[in-house]
C-alpha cells in the first residue's frame, strides 16, 4: 500500500504512527522535499527519508514523539560523520516529524453493571472500548453493546490477545482480589498509561500485600490507582463511571481535579 492508503488504514483503526516529511533540502541529499515515511509503534515503517544513519536518527524521534505527543522539526547536516552528522552527502535537509495519535482505548476488565456503565460513558467520550471478562456471557455485544472488542478470557491472559501501549487505559471492576492477584502482573509490566482497580481501601490493601509476595516493588505497585476514581461520592453505577472518566481524564490532561468555582 502506499503511505496515503496506510494513513487511512490508521484513521479506520485508530492506531497510531509518525509522518516524518521532508519540508527542505539544500544541496546534495538522499531524498529531495516532499519525501515521507510513515513510522509505526513496533518501529516498521513504509516509505523513506533517505535511508542510512539520518533515517535511522528520523526513526528514533518518531517513536519519542509517539510518547509525547509532541511533533518535532529536525534539521540535519550531511557534511561531516567525525563532527557527529549523519552523512557525507553534502546537503541539509530539514524534516517535519508528525505524530498522528490514534483512539485511547478504554480497556474494561469486567463487563457487569460498572464495567458496562464506564463502557457507555468512554465510548460517549471518544475512546475505542475494549471489553474483558472471563464469563463469556459478559463479554458479548449484547451484554455491552458499547464495546467495540471483546476478549472473553481471563485476565491473565490479556497482554497476548492484544496490544496494551501508552495510549492504552485499563479499568478493572472485577469480582475481588481472587481475579486482580493473577492478572496483574501482566498489566503492570506492561506500557498501560493508566491501571485502575475497583474497590475498597482494605480490598486494595489485601491485593497489594499479594503483589508484594510476588516480588512487585513499590515503584511498580504504585502504578495503580485504588481505591479508583475521582471522592464524587458517587453510588451508582452511572455516577462510578463519571469518577472513574473523571481521573483518567485528569491523568491525561496533566491537572489537578480541584473546582474551577471563582470566588470574588
Amino acid at each position: 500500500m502506499t503511505i496515503y492508503q496506510e494513513l487511512a488504514e490508521l484513521e479506520k483503526s485508530g492506531k497510531s504512527g509518525v509522518l516524518c516529511s521532508i519540508i527542505a533540502s539544500r544541496g546534495s541529499t538522499p531524498r529531495r522535499s516532499g519525501s515521507k515515511m510513515l513510522v509505526f509503534p513496533d518501529g516498521t515503517f513504509v516509505g523513506t527519508v533517505g535511508g542510512g544513519e539520518m533515517e535511522s536518527r528520523v526513526i528514533r524521534e518518531a517513536l519519542s514523539a509517539l510518547v509525547d505527543g509532541n511533533p518535532r522539526m529536525l534539521e540535519y547536516s550531511l557534511v561531516d560523520p567525525k563532527s557527529g552528522d549523519p552523512g557525507v552527502c553534502g546537503g541539509t535537509v530539514e524534516i517535519y516529524v508528525e505524530p498522528m495519535m490514534g483512539k485511547p482505548v478504554l480497556l474494561i476488565v469486567g463487563g457487569g453493571h460498572v464495567g458496562k456503565a464506564v463502557a457507555h460513558l468512554a465510548k460517549w467520550l471518544g475512546y475505542r472500548v475494549a471489553v474483558s471478562d472471563d464469563r463469556p456471557e459478559f463479554c458479548t455485544p449484547e451484554a455491552n453493546p458499547d464495546a467495540d472488542e471483546f476478549y472473553p478470557v481471563p485476565l491473565k491472559d490479556l497482554p497476548n490477545k492484544l496490544e496494551i501501549t501508552g495510549q492504552t487505559y485499563i479499568v478493572l471492576t472485577t469480582r475481588g482480589s481472587p481475579v486482580d492477584v493473577p492478572g496483574l502482573p501482566g498489566l503492570i509490566q506492561s506500557k498501560a498509561a493508566y491501571i485502575g482497580v475497583i474497590g475498597s481501601k482494605r480490598r486494595w490493601l489485601a491485593t497489594r500485600k499479594a503483589l508484594e509476595e510476588l516480588n512487585f516493588t513499590a515503584e511498580e505497585l504504585n502504578r495503580i490507582y485504588s481505591p479508583i476514581g475521582l471522592e464524587l461520592g458517587a453510588e451508582t453505577p452511572e455516577e462510578i463511571a463519571v469518577s472513574i472518566m473523571a481521573e483518567i481524564m485528569m491523568l491525561r490532561n496533566q491537572t489537578d481535579g480541584q473546582t474551577m468555582r471563582y470566588q470574588g
